[in-house]
């Protein structure tokens, strides 16, 4: 016997000392088949393409492949033709049933999750889930989570809501939120928590009837798309929330309120008529209230070796704190160091960092070169009690605000802000300075 025919003879001791290692080897081969799988080819062939498999590999993974081939109405032939999904998706899951391991992409995850379903794979289905929450974005989130649903996954699920929640502006713009299913769109529209203006969500909700009424046929005018909308999602939009420049604006221009719903909503702006029968006034919770407490901007705070900016902060309610905002300039990176402590000097939250100065328009309209520090989760400030912030800023000469305010009230919160000095942290910046903007919600 050659060395050659030996080695082919050994294949299976020969550096595969486990059982996973041979399994590898014989995937997508022909050494010991027994079965093939014929699927339809995505570059768009004619013939479908083949996969070579061995029924008892795959039987002893997925109970549906066990039935297949060896139940009491097991089908004796060796070729099994695929129609509901491509080559790709289905060699991947083979892959993974011969070696645990899977080549996951945004173009097959999908695919795979319906496949590990189909037979029975919960441990594809959890690697097929992990990967979309951790690949889960506002721009993909209306894509996913009809799937999340259909395939009942909890997690996915609660993580989809999570990311639109957080992001409810981005994810309403998206590609995949005009072909969401209405039902989706009514739980949205009844969410205390999204982040977003109401007026925007309104765009976005007839942005959806108008692609509805294309989808139909139908003239987008403004009884059809509410008929295409239905009365629960219509009602759920918080219309007395918005500013009554925006309901004329917007609003109006859409005709999808009847006559006496905008006379109502009008006589509501001018203060003639409390708020309108049928249709919220809370302001949805998850919005963030962004809070200015400078006058006017100027240019020319610099940071020659680093310096140390801080300020106490009172609230009279408890709130979450999302973000603070620093000044900066035109496209220049500042280095950071970040502490929030509370009065006994213990710190709730610290963030270090390097972060890109960018155009931020801020509340007061006005657009200013900026970045904002995010503490993930937020920060829980409770009402009355002081804490401080100091930050130590490296970096170009920034802007710097004017004018400022020691007290400001916001939502329905008030704002305090006193001096903090000592020989360590730098200036008074109550009237001036940094710590522009505070980001946050009521708790």
């Amino acid at each position: 016997m050659s060395l050659g025919a030996a080695r082919e003879d050994f294949w299976q001791s020969i550096a595969r000392s486990t059982i996973r290692e041979r399994c590898q080897f014989i995937f997508n081969q022909k050494l010991l088949s027994d079965v093939n799988f014929v699927v339809r080819d995505s570059q768009g062939g004619s013939e479908g393409k083949k996969i070579v498999a061995h029924k008892f590999v795959l039987a002893i993974s997925s109970p549906v492949f066990f039935a297949m081939f060896y139940g009491e109405l097991a089908e004796a032939k060796d070729s099994v033709e695929i129609y509901d999904c491509e080559y790709e998706s289905l060699l991947e899951m083979f892959r993974f049933i011969y070696s645990d391991e899977a080549n996951l992409n945004p173009d097959n995850v999908m695919q795979l999750m319906y496949l590990a379903k189909k037979y029975m794979l919960p441990s594809l289905v959890d690697k097929c889930s992990a990967y979309l929450q951790k690949n889960l974005n506002a721009s993909n989130v209306f894509h996913v989570l009809p799937a999340a649903q259909k395939y009942e996954e909890k997690d996915l699920l609660d993580h989809c809501w999570k990311v639109i929640e957080k992001d409810s502006e981005e994810a309403v713009k998206s590609d995949g939120f005009v072909a969401v299913e209405r039902s989706v769109l009514e739980e949205l529209i009844e969410k205390d928590s999204l982040n977003i203006e109401e007026v925007e969500l309104f765009k976005a909700i007839d942005c959806w009837a108008r692609k509805g009424c294309e989808k139909k046929d139908l003239v987008a005018e403004g009884s059809v798309k509410r008929r295409i909308l239905g009365e629960r999602i219509v009602k759920g939009i918080r219309f007395p929330v918005m500013k009554e420049k925006e309901f004329v604006g917007v609003v109006l221009d859409c005709d999808i309120l009847t006559k006496k719903e905008c006379f109502d909503m009008m006589k509501y702006f001018n203060a003639f008529l409390s708020i309108p029968e049928g249709f919220s006034g809370a302001k949805r919770a998850g919005h963030l209230n962004i809070m200015s407490r400078f006058g006017s901007l100027n240019k020319g705070w610099a940071y020659p070796h680093g310096s140390f900016s801080s300020i106490y902060v009172t609230v009279d309610k408890d709130i979450k704190l999302h973000a603070v905002r620093f000044f900066g300039s035109d496209n220049n990176e500042y280095s950071v160091s970040l502490a929030v402590k509370n009065a006994s000097g213990d710190a709730v939250a610290t963030k270090t960092g390097k972060f890109l100065s960018k155009l931020v328009q801020s509340e007061m309209g006005t657009d200013y070169p900026g970045f904002e520090i995010v503490f993930e989760p937020p920060i829980a400030l409770k009402g009355n009690w002081r804490y401080v912030c100091i930050a130590f800023i490296k970096g170009p000469s920034s802007w710097y605000g004017q004018s400022g305010q020691s007290s400001v009230e916001h939502t329905g919160v008030k704002f305090l802000f006193s001096r903090y000095y000592d020989c360590w942290y730098g200036k008074n910046e109550v009237e001036m300075g940094q710590f522009f903007e505070f980001v946050f919600t009521v708790d």
